[in-house]
C-alpha cells in the first residue's frame, strides 16, 4: 500500500515517482517492485546532505549540507523540495548549480527534502 508523498525508485532504470494519490497496489517498474525511499536525517560521511533552512527577506533558502554538497557530473543534488504548510515547491538542479534553492514563500511549518543521485533521499 502506498501513502501520499512517498517517493519510490526503480533500481533497474532509475525512474523516481512521488505518490500523489495513495493506493493499495504495489508499484512496479521494469518488471520489478520499486524501492520505497526513506529520508535520511543524519550525515555520516564526508559529504554533507542534511538540508539547512534559512529564512530570507523574501522567503526560504534551503542549502544542502552544513558544508556545501559537491555538484559534479557524477555526484550532485538532483532536486530540492520544500513542503510548506501542506504545499509543495521543488527546484531541479544541474551539476553546475549551487546546492541550494530559494523559494519566495512564507510559512509556519516547513520541511525540506532533497535527492542526491548517489546517496538518495534526505530530509529535515
Amino acid at each position: 500500500m502506498t501513502e501520499q508523498n512517498q517517493i519510490y525508485k526503480c533500481n533497474v532504470c532509475g525512474n523516481i515517482v512521488e505518490i500523489l494519490h495513495a493506493g493499495i497496489g504495489q508499484l512496479v517498474c521494469c518488471k520489478k517492485p520499486m524501492e520505497l525511499l526513506k529520508e535520511k536525517t543524519q550525515d555520516v560521511g564526508q559529504e554533507k546532505h542534511v538540508p539547512v533552512i534559512e529564512k530570507t527577506e523574501t522567503g526560504i533558502r534551503a542549502k544542502i549540507g552544513s558544508v556545501p554538497h559537491p555538484m559534479e557530473e557524477k555526484h550532485y543534488i538532483e532536486w530540492i523540495e520544500i513542503i510548506a504548510d501542506g504545499k509543495f515547491y521543488r527546484k531541479f538542479l544541474k551539476p553546475t548549480d549551487k546546492p541550494e534553492a530559494e523559494f519566495e514563500i512564507k510559512a509556519e511549518k516547513i520541511e525540506v527534502r532533497e535527492y542526491c543521485n548517489l546517496h538518495g533521499l534526505w530530509g529535515t
